[in-house]
């Protein structure tokens, strides 16, 4: 549920965690487990001459005792280095829970430990996978169908993009066209919860063709949820409750905002960090199908089982197995050979397995789970705590590579880099943006996601980024036409071209494939941006100083300058003009970095008045900038001025003809609040 720059942010963090993980002292209070013991031993693999994975015999059996071994030796530890409070893992293996315990505390002021049954965390966006089980029980009812136009299921239109409507089958592969949103979605107020509400006054902008670009959609979801409500004829909440949690004896579930009172004492407290100790509120999440759910890890370990069944609990079924299948299989993919979109699930195809999942957040809690699908085997872990840089982001995934190393270790088939790869790396060059962006209201703010992909002398490529999260760049070299491996590692980029032979985007199998990287001009990148916004800003401070400073100095030595009335009204109005762009750019510089610290401004909605004060700004600004530029044209004008002064003047000008063309580019007069 996190916004695109935290998720930008934690891409790379797996690669610094595993070796800290891999050692791991004796376990700190540990809930007890739960189930019995299922002997299930896993294949390793090993690669034969024909570059096939083939099977090398068992190592650890996946049973009840070894993950006991494994995740009490290993979880305890993660959560004291990562300064998070406490977490719940459960494995389930041929339609059976084998694993269930609860680590660290879920309250630190009465240091209650977790437990796995009955204590509720807060999966964020796993809750996804819900809505979309609903989706396709309608579907498999023929009341709804994947392929046709949403708006013949919606009481509100959503307008056509290059004349193509919407379909489910677009938004459960995130491939709607949407832009990012986040106003008002983390943490909404439980008293203007309403989902037909939410939608109709935040439908966001179509920036890309349906089905074309995957650009990760809260919004999608909520209308997904909004569709079951519809059509069901039963409130979206309750739908859920009837038809997937009461089959599936989820009794420690709910998608109420709040909980009901009889579970709302059993939920875990949220924390920004151990060390913070400071509970967080309840978090409601609007609209709710997108993220609201609370669960207990054996309630997410029966959803897992029913799935992992193709549809089937016990003696209950929630889908058929045709419709399970079909919500298993592959959908979309960013780029061929990488991981995309099944129904709903990504996939996270590693180890040589076919693995689907979906993991979540909110600003407290963060979640995996993770289906192997030929195995027959589920992962759920959940944290109550984002905790520091090592935090959960960091141990949820580690803790997974940790997993599949221990119970399915697999070595990759060798690739040989190209032989043009170094002209490759020339062609790939340049700056690119996540295609998960909002294009109405913050397009500054999305400048700082830009990923730079830079040529090597040696023909490997660097991509920036990942280099501040991994502690050293990240190199990667040529194996095949237009895909990349990271040095000494299995992860692939994948650059796609358009339909004119350019590169249009990259994709990864880095992270979960929720967006891609399209390529953007020179001109509106950041490199460019923050270079020539830095001189210009520098130029203003100059220009305002020489103003405040020279004039002091001049009064001092009775030096007056030597301009006609007219002359020193032009120059006023010039430095008013400076003074102007000044503020507008300090008031944006701001606005970036109280937003980059915190997401509150964002999900709060508590930016949109400074927002309209800073387009303000800008009209201002672009006023101003008028009156410096034409200050410039008068000082060249007769009688002209001294050549220092004719410069200065100039590149004043200049800068501020910059800034106009960044004002108008970047929106910063637009008016535009849809963030």
């Amino acid at each position: 549920m996190k916004h695109c720059r935290k998720f930008l942010a934690s891409l790379a963090l797996t690669f610094a965690a595993g070796a800290a993980l891999a050692q791991v002292p004796t376990p700190v209070n540990p809930a007890p487990a739960t189930s019995a013991a299922l002997p299930a031993p896993s294949v390793a693999t090993t690669v034969a001459s024909d570059g096939q994975a083939q099977p090398n015999g068992q190592t650890h059996a996946l049973t009840s005792e070894d993950l006991s071994s494994f995740f009490d030796g290993l979880v305890p530890f993660a959560l004291e280095r990562g300064d998070v409070a406490g977490g719940v893992i459960s494995v389930v293996k041929d339609g059976k829970v084998i694993f269930a315990r609860g680590y660290g505390y879920a309250d630190l002021k009465t240091r209650q430990a977790p437990s796995p049954e009955t204590t509720l965390f807060r999966p964020g966006s796993t809750s996804k996978l819900f809505t979309w089980t609903a989706v396709m029980q309608l579907v498999e009812q023929g009341k709804l169908n994947l392929d046709a136009d949403i708006n013949q299921y919606l009481d509100f239109t959503i307008p056509p993009r290059d004349g193509k409507p919407i379909t489910l089958r677009n938004i459960m592969t995130h491939t709607p066209g949407f832009e990012d949103t986040a106003r008002d979605l983390l943490p909404a107020s439980t008293d203007s919860v309403n989902l037909e509400k939410y939608l109709k006054s935040h439908l966001p902008a179509r920036i890309f063709a349906p089905g074309t670009i995957v650009a990760y959609s809260n919004y999608g979801c909520g209308l997904a949820g909004y569709i079951v409500q519809r059509i069901s004829g039963e409130r979206f909440e309750d739908y859920v409750q009837k038809h997937i949690f009461d089959p599936l004896q989820m009794t420690h579930s709910s998608f109420e905002q709040p909980l009901p009172a009889r579970l709302a004492a059993l939920l875990s407290k949220g924390y920004k960090s151990a060390s913070d100790g400071k509970p967080h509120p309840f978090e409601p999440v609007d609209p709710s199908p997108a993220g609201a759910l609370s669960s207990s890890a054996t309630d997410m370990a029966n959803f897992m089982i029913a799935q992992l069944q193709q549809g089937r609990f016990g003696d209950t079924r929630i889908m058929q197995q045709a419709t399970a299948e079909l919500m298993h299989s592959p959908q979309h993919t960013a780029a061929p050979g990488l991981a995309g979109f099944d129904l709903g699930f990504y996939q996270e195809d590693s180890h040589g397995q076919r693995i689907i999942g979906h993991a979540g957040d909110t600003e407290v809690f963060h979640s995996d789970l993770h289906l192997m699908l030929d195995a027959n085997v589920g992962v759920f872990m959940s944290f109550n705590s984002a905790g520091n840089e090592g935090g959960a982001h960091v141990i949820r995934k580690a803790v997974f590579q940790s997993f599949l190393d221990r119970y399915f270790p697999y070595k990759a088939p060798e690739e040989a880099t190209l032989a043009t790869a170094k002209a490759d790396a020339a062609r790939v060059s340049g700056w690119y943006e996540s295609s998960r962006r909002n294009e109405s209201a913050l397009k500054p703010l999305y400048l700082f996601g830009h990923a730079s992909v830079a040529a090597q002398p040696d023909g490997t490529i660097v991509v920036s980024v990942w280099n501040n999260y991994a502690g050293k760049p990240l190199y990667w070299r040529e194996v095949g036409p237009s895909t990349w491996r990271q040095v000494n590692g299995d992860a692939h980029i994948k650059f796609v071209d358009d339909a004119n032979g350019n590169i249009a985007y990259w994709a990864t199998d880095v992270e979960v494939p929720v967006f891609v990287f399209q390529r953007v001009s020179g001109a509106r990148s950041m490199g460019t941006v923050g270079l020539w916004v830095g001189l210009s800003f520098a130029g203003l401070i100059v220009a305002l100083l020489s103003w405040g400073v020279g004039g002091w100095v001049r009064r001092h030595y009775r030096r007056p300058l030597a301009l006609d009335a007219s002359q020193r009204r032009s120059r006023l109005w010039s430095r008013l003009g400076v003074l102007a762009l000044f503020v507008m750019l300090a008031g944006w510089m701001g606005l970036l970095v109280v937003s980059s610290v915190s997401d509150d401004m964002l999900l709060q909605g508590t930016m949109t008045p400074w927002l309209y004060v800073l387009y303000v700004l800008g009209v201002i600004g672009l006023i101003g900038a008028l009156a410096v530029v034409a200050h410039s044209v008068r000082c060249w004008m007769a009688p002209r001025r001294g050549r220092w002064v004719l410069a200065g003047e100039t590149l004043l000008a200049l800068a501020a003809i910059y800034l106009v063309w960044l004002i108008l580019t970047f929106g910063l007069v637009s008016f535009n609040v849809h963030y």
